[in-house]
């Protein structure tokens, strides 16, 4: 109760601010919705936090990764759909880089990347062919 009300007091004075800059007016009414929006934010992130934290705890880790956020997106497909996209092109991307670190890696140490190889490989047999 302390926790909503201090909530619905710091909302009201930001709208009060906000009534000032703007030239606006805020009901009664609209302050409440907004103060009771921000509580169930704050509700909402705080049970994401202790169900991310029980999942890495089940699975004797210590760092959340996607397929805990996966778990518990499960019920919105929508939103498992948004955060499997999102966790693709990521995984893309990081491999992507990874490749473009292996190949400034092999040509700074003189190295041949694999198809550099390949195509050394083929001249060679060409050549011995002739």
């Amino acid at each position: 109760q302390r926790l909503k009300a201090a909530i619905h007091y710091t909302v009201g004075c930001l709208c009060q601010e906000v009534e000032e800059d703007k030239d606006v007016q805020f009901s009664k009414q609209s302050i409440a919705a907004i103060s009771e929006i921000t509580f169930r934010q704050c509700v909402l992130a705080k049970m994401f936090r202790g169900a991310f934290l029980i999942l890495c705890r089940h699975a004797k880790r210590t760092t959340v990764n996607t397929e805990d956020v996966k778990l518990l997106a499960r019920r919105s497909n929508s939103l498992l759909k948004y955060i499997t996209q999102k966790s693709e092109e990521l995984a893309s991307s990081n491999m992507e880089q990874k490749e473009k670190k292996k190949k400034k890696s092999s040509a700074a140490k003189g190295e041949r990347t694999p198809e550099e190889q390949e195509a050394a490989v083929t001249e060679n047999e060409d050549s011995n062919m002739a």
